[in-house]
């Protein structure tokens, strides 16, 4: 069974008496483990894509379903209990509490879970582990750089051990040698069995992953499988 599952979804959005269609008629699969860049340029309707799947918004016609759950009629309430259990979000601008030490950023979802403290500290202490900052548990976001800061963002979205990991723009605030390191964190997550989606306007960044959907014009304009030799020759 597919982890996502859109069926012929569709967006508008209603602009005094203009009716915008960011999504038209969409459908797409994303299975369990899978590295997916979705693309396109300003307009294209990959943000609103991203929020769909991200259970952020809800669609105006269609069906999704995630991980089994149908998530297309759900009130605002049971959409925030499915993000908490089945999303890891990393944004662009990490997101992170400025007087929270690492170890404490990345535990706040548990918070929210209710984990007791002992477990807290033990998952995110391996969250941290796993992005290579086992070293850095008790550094505040002011010192640390930016590529440590996104790692801290993405220990923190792998914690709940949640089903998707969906980073927007993830390298948008990094340089290119930093934002390339953060692909190749996606990279080494996702051959350990985490499902990732990276939405991104950059073809650089979308050939890191093993799918590139485009979208243009609120519609899918290309689903490819991306060739081992195409994605070493971008990380070289």
């Amino acid at each position: 069974m597919s982890l996502i599952r859109l069926e012929n979804i569709s967006r508008r959005y209603q602009m005094g008496t203009e009716t915008i269609h960011a999504l038209r008629d969409v459908s797409l699969t994303i299975d369990r483990g899978e590295y997916v860049a979705i693309m396109g340029p300003s307009g294209s309707g990959k943000s609103t894509l991203m929020n769909l799947l991200g259970c952020l918004d809800t669609a105006t016609a269609g069906k999704y379903e995630l991980n089994g759950t149908n998530v297309s009629d759900l009130d605002d309430n049971q959409l925030a209990e499915i993000r908490n259990r089945e999303i890891g979000f990393v944004f662009q601008t990490f997101n992170l509490l400025p007087r929270a030490n690492a170890l404490r950023n990345v535990e706040l979802p548990l918070i929210y879970a209710g984990v007791d403290n002992d477990e807290r500290k033990r998952l995110a202490h391996e969250a941290l582990a796993q992005v290579g900052l086992a070293d850095r548990v008790h550094h505040k976001p002011n010192e640390m750089s930016g590529g440590q800061r996104q790692r801290v963002a993405v220990a923190r979205a792998l914690v709940t051990s949640p089903s998707i990991i969906l980073a927007d723009e993830p390298t948008g605030n990094l340089d290119s040698k930093t934002g390339d390191e953060i692909m190749t964190l996606f990279e080494t997550l996702s051959q350990k069995g985490n499902t990732i989606i990276v939405v991104t306007h950059e073809e650089i960044v979308a050939r890191h992953a093993r799918r590139i959907i485009r979208i243009f014009d609120g519609g899918i304009a290309g689903d490819d499988r991306v060739q081992p030799h195409e994605r070493s020759v971008v990380a070289s």
